[in-house]
């Protein structure tokens, strides 16, 4: 992925090295192990399960002394996280413009390491990428990207970039009110009919990432096939029945709460091929049409 000579996004708070959060209690270190697995699944909307955990224990507040100095490799990682949150600002003007939806307004790019304080609860590298609807913010602790190549073997610039257009996309969801009706809904049903708006959040987020990608490539020239294999691979990687049976060896459809591969590979592509917000509608399909 060619970004030489960017912008990066001045909407960005850096509280690397200042972490701070909440004392984790016996409750709430199983919110975390919870939360961790959603980790794994990558790239949701966080912001229920941090609320959660809290109230499962997290207690008073408690300092961590992070690092002040970083290596070259972090500062480019905080470069290019940075240089996303840019070009997505760029893209989602362009279409809120286009498409008569109104000004956009961007989230506030969080950049952490360890834990630290959020509208949603305490953050935690634990957590991985996630959108708090809460404060509008996306967290990110950038040691997530390793963890990711050497856990997932998901690698590649382009498919870090789809995570955070990913958790970008669950601010668009927030900002057409999209993210607010699902979640609405989710408290009136059961824990198999919840799943279920998830899943079909969590697709609209994969496709409005492949939008990104689609005019990020148009505006900018910056993608090459090897860019959008990288992407794909990780949309397969962190699909729900990869990574169940991968963890336990089968895999259970009603807990999904992501999507499988096949339905993750086919949301981005579809988003990334068109370019075309109108066909992300994946509330209306039925389970066999997603």
């Amino acid at each position: 992925m060619d970004l030489q000579g960017r912008r990066e996004s001045s909407n960005v708070e850096d509280r690397r090295g200042m972490s701070s959060g909440q004392k984790v209690g016996i409750g709430g270190i199983g919110g975390i192990i919870i939360a961790g697995i959603i980790t794994l699944l990558m790239g949701g909307n966080i912001g229920d399960v941090l609320q959660n955990a809290g109230s499962m224990g997290l207690g008073g507040q408690v300092e961590t002394q992070g690092q002040t100095e970083f290596t070259e490799e972090e500062q480019q990682l905080a470069t290019f996280a940075k240089q996303i949150e840019a070009s997505t600002e760029d893209v989602w003007s362009q279409i809120f413009r286009e498409n008569g939806l109104g000004e956009y307004e961007p989230p506030i790019l969080v950049l952490y390491s360890g834990t630290t304080s959020t509208a949603c609860g305490t953050g935690s590298a634990a957590v991985g990428p996630f959108y708090c609807s809460g404060d509008q913010r996306l967290y990110i602790d950038l040691s997530f990207f390793q963890s990711m190549k050497q856990q997932l073997g998901a690698d590649g610039d382009f498919s870090y970039a789809y995570v955070i257009a990913h958790e970008v996309g669950h601010h668009i969801e927030y900002l057409t009110g999209t993210l607010q009706k699902a979640h609405q809904a989710m408290q009136r049903v059961n824990d198999t009919e919840a799943n279920r708006y998830s899943v079909r959040l969590e697709l609209l987020a994969d496709f409005y990432a492949g939008v990104w990608g689609h005019y990020e490539n148009k505006n900018f020239g910056s993608l090459d096939d090897r860019d959008l294999l990288e992407a794909i691979d990780c949309a397969q990687k962190i699909g729900d029945d990869y990574l169940q049976k991968r963890g336990q060896g089968y895999a259970v459809p009603e807990s999904f709460t992501h999507g499988t591969s096949k339905q993750r590979m086919k949301w981005f592509k579809l988003g990334f091929d068109t370019g075309d917000i109108r066909q992300g509608n994946t509330f209306s399909k039925s389970d066999a049409e997603l």
